[in-house]
């Protein structure tokens, strides 16, 4: 008979559970029948049974880096992150040889954000299996987020060498750094493109492949690839803008409805939350944050989405929806608060007492911090409507996000904006002065000052080492990671003008709003 482990690596789910019952039924005092059921349910998206089957077999193997990387795993797609942790450690303290397992833990190290302890497990998979391509994209991306630019582009292209049309390596070397018109990869990202058949490859081919044209000074070819590639997958994923809508509408109504309770939550200070639109200058402000002797950055944290979704109590897939948010007005904000903190606490560096929650999209929760944090600190960047249009038109997004939804689309964007910027409105009127509009263009112009009153708001010391925070070591897992390496400028100011023929609808779309663009 064959044995679980073959039936599991060829697919065969239903061979492989019935071969691990087999083992189990033979010698139920070996943990692999366990180890094999807890695969083939995780396979099958059954993560709640996979767990348990995953715990029989380490009750009977407890040292099994192999099982402990997989625990980490299944912790982590669960969302349990500070146990995640906790596993993932102990596989690093334990040490293996086996370069799946080493593979597995950078991982979970990768998705918790510890990005520069990711390195050295992926390291030692790709030393041990260098063939593996899925290794060393991890590797090249690990590479990428810490800053170790030049290894991210070596272990990019030889994954294109042995790989010519990976789509996910092509779209990291293109963002790796600016392309030049004597450096650039633009002739075999046509050929790519010309070649894929799969959507996503495509759709990320293509955002590259616009990426090195606009560096090159190519925008209206830039301007057509990003069309075309943004076109077809919003097709794809059959987006409509009214989504988006009915959040914004329930939020709005759930807290004009709802008795303002600015003293209910919890006296905890430490968090300073960094929200707005995507690419409009978050990973920027995070890094001068975290620049102070006092601050680090924690990423983008989905702590407060998942809190309130915890507490709402509601059943459907998405983080937020209309239903979650009017259901989560009637949970005490204390409770809010305490989940939103033990999640966070997992993801916190150790080394400072305040910490930067910098997920764009928590402008959507501000009501929720106000009431369940009163004393942490918010500041929501603001930047040319029609920059932010073009950014966030222009860059790639976790495509699997319902966040980003919007952004394949320029009206769908502009609708998105328009209603981010009512609800920013609605926030100044429910809370005054609580949350920072602070402009990315002030910021460019008067480094210092707006360095000032950012900090002076946060209620953090002066400190010049905020005006150096391109020498801030800290890992950057955003599209931005190479332009905080710079110091400020000013190159992105007035971008979207390259394009102002493509993008004239948008303007007359916000004129008609009474939305500056100027």
């Amino acid at each position: 008979m064959q044995s679980p482990r073959e039936a599991l690596s060829r697919g065969d789910l239903p061979a492989a559970g019935a071969a691990a019952q087999a083992l189990i039924q033979s010698r139920p005092q070996d943990a692999e029948g366990y180890f094999v059921l807890a695969m083939v349910a995780a396979e099958a998206g059954q993560m709640g049974q996979a767990l348990p089957m995953l715990d029989k077999a380490l009750a009977l193997d407890p040292d099994n880096t192999e099982y402990l990387a997989q625990q980490a795993r299944l912790l982590i797609l669960l969302r349990r992150d500070g146990q995640a942790a906790e596993v993932a450690r102990r596989v690093l303290e334990k040490g293996s040889d086996d370069p799946r397992t080493l593979d597995t833990v950078g991982c979970v190290l990768a998705r918790l954000g510890d990005h520069e302890t990711s390195v050295a497990p992926f390291e030692q998979a790709v030393a041990r299996e260098p063939a593996n391509l899925d290794y060393r994209y991890n590797l090249a991306a690990a590479c990428g987020f810490t800053g170790r630019v030049d290894a991210a582009r070596e272990h990019y292209e030889a994954i294109l060498a042995a790989d010519p049309g990976n789509a996910r390596s092509h779209y990291g070397l293109a963002i790796l750094s600016r392309q030049t018109q004597e450096a650039n990869h633009v002739p075999r990202l046509e050929r790519a493109v010309a070649n894929a058949h799969n959507p996503q490859d495509l759709v990320r081919l293509r955002y590259a492949l616009a990426k090195e044209l606009e560096d090159i000074g190519e925008a209206p070819k830039a301007f057509a690839t990003l069309s075309v590639a943004n076109a077809d997958y919003k097709r794809q994923i059959r987006y409509d803008f009214a989504q988006d809508e009915a959040i914004f509408d329930a939020i709005e109504a759930a807290f004009t409805s709802a008795v303002t309770a600015p003293s209910a939550g919890l006296p905890d200070a430490s968090s300073i939350f960094v929200v707005g639109m995507p690419r409009t200058g978050t990973t920027l402000v995070d890094r001068i944050l975290s620049s102070h002797p006092e601050v680090a950055s924690s990423g983008e944290l989905q702590a407060m989405p998942l809190a309130v979704k915890q507490v709402s109590g509601t059943r459907s897939r998405q983080v937020i929806d209309p239903e979650t948010a009017r259901a989560a007005m009637a949970a005490d904000p204390a409770e809010i608060g305490k989940l939103y903190l033990a999640r966070a606490a997992h993801h916190r560096p150790t080394e400072a007492t305040r910490y930067v929650d910098k997920l764009p999209a928590n402008f959507l929760h501000v009501g929720h911090i106000v009431r369940s944090l009163p004393n942490a600190r918010i500041v929501c960047l603001r930047r040319n409507p029609m920059d932010t249009v073009w950014s966030n038109f222009r860059n790639l997004f976790a495509t699997q996000s319902a966040y980003y939804a919007y952004s394949y689309d320029l009206l769908d964007t502009a609708r998105y904006y328009a209603r981010f910027d009512r609800l920013m409105a609605f926030w100044d009127r429910l809370y005054p002065g609580r949350v920072l509009q602070f402009s990315y263009e002030a910021l460019v112009n008067d480094q210092e000052v707006e360095s000032r009153r950012l900090l002076e708001h946060c209620g953090l010391s002066w400190d010049p080492a905020c005006l150096a925070f391109h020498e801030n070591q800290a890992a950057v897992a955003t599209p931005s990671a190479a332009q905080v390496r710079r110091s400020l400028n000013a190159d992105g100011v007035g971008r979207w003008k390259t394009h102002a023929d493509g993008m004239a609808e948008v303007g007359a779309f916000f004129a008609e709003r009474g939305i500056s663009i100027d």
